[in-house]
């Protein structure tokens, strides 16, 4: 018998632990786990476990290699099937939203601040039933978070373009979650981010800006005809490892009729400590007559799972599912946005 059931297993151990918020050491060293399986020749891991030797590997501990042994007699683990019977619904409301769901637009990977290989993000996508996935790791600016520059993007593109032949029809549609710069400019080379399926524009700096420089540097990002979706508008943090933070100040009105204006999409952002934008300001955007793209920020697969706390507040706040792009399928929503872009390169042009 090969390691291959004890790999799914420890797997899917992560991936519930990462959907309930566990501490990341305990995920991470359940696919630490299963990665030295998973490079493991067959005829050691067979021998490993007849001689109860799995704990000397590197990255295998006592649970890890108890989950492991019990895969390989043909069993459920009995940790696993623990967390399966805890596995409940995330948060009531929603569902009909989530079941229209077609996708999810604001990934990331282990190529900047993600946890997890582009294939893992992508399959896990998929067996949560999404025709598409957008990767969008970040911009080079943002050091701290390892942001891709043009060069190491442009690797990243062949990488998709490989996987997407291996995963079709599944689909990863290609992008980056861009940062807006002070002047309202975005991070990357234009050429690079016309060539994108999807861009996620979103503040990560100087977020105490006053509302009367911070309004007209996001209006001058969303007036941009590569801009999809406009990420976590408010740029707050309701709870978490990395504390608390208010909301950007901005003019939502002008904001959000922008958006309106050039069709690109108000993010509602599902990650539990973000939650944004707050209810007030996503029923707004939705009398102003925005689009939207329900998204989870994911950094890890078991964190996009986290949609069903962005429908449910979608619900809540009377969001239509017609106005939801991630709603449409791969190929409208990526004609929508080469539709979008060139009214918009066309108005440029006429002056």
């Amino acid at each position: 018998m090969t390691a291959t059931e004890a790999i799914d297993q420890l797997r899917r151990i992560a991936f519930l632990l990462e959907r309930g918020r566990a501490e990341t050491p305990r995920v991470r060293a359940f696919r630490r786990a299963a990665q030295t399986l998973a490079e493991l020749p067959g005829e050691e891991f067979a021998r490993r476990v007849g001689d109860g030797t799995l704990t000397e590997l590197a990255g295998i501990g006592p649970s890890s290699a108890k989950v492991a042994t019990e895969a390989y007699a043909g069993e459920t683990a009995d940790y696993l099937a623990r967390l399966e019977g805890e596995h409940a619904p995330l948060v009531a409301g929603g569902e009909s939203l989530r079941a229209a769901l077609r996708g999810d637009l604001h990934t990331h990977s282990e190529w900047s601040d993600g946890g997890s290989p582009i294939e893992e993000m992508a399959r896990t996508a998929r067996d949560l039933g999404h025709d598409y996935v957008a990767l969008t790791d970040h911009s080079p600016r943002l050091k701290v978070a390892n942001g891709l520059s043009a060069e190491r993007l442009r690797r990243q593109l062949e990488v998709v373009r490989d996987l997407n032949a291996e995963l079709a029809p599944f689909r990863i549609l290609t992008g980056i979650e861009v940062d807006i710069l002070e002047d309202g400019s975005l991070d990357q080379d234009p050429e690079l981010l016309a060539s994108l399926d999807v861009v996620v524009a979103s503040v990560h700096s100087k977020l105490r800006m006053p509302a009367a420089d911070m309004t007209p540097r996001m209006v001058a990002a969303i007036a941009n005809p590569l801009v999809t979706v406009l990420g976590h508008c408010t740029g707050r943090l309701v709870t978490g490892g990395r504390g608390t933070r208010p909301e950007s100040s901005f003019e939502a009105d002008i904001v959000f009729e922008a958006c309106r204006r050039f069709g690109v999409a108000v993010e509602i952002n599902s990650r539990p400590e973000r939650l944004d934008p707050p209810r007030r300001l996503l029923r707004q955007a939705v009398e102003q007559g925005c689009v939207f793209s329900i998204d989870t920020d994911a950094h890890a697969p078991g964190q996009l799972d986290w949609q069903p706390y962005g429908c449910a507040r979608a619900q809540e706040c009377g969001v239509p599912a017609d106005r939801v792009i991630n709603t449409l399928p791969a190929d409208e929503l990526l004609h929508r946005n080469r539709e979008r872009r060139g009214r918009r390169a066309a108005r440029s042009s006429t002056g």
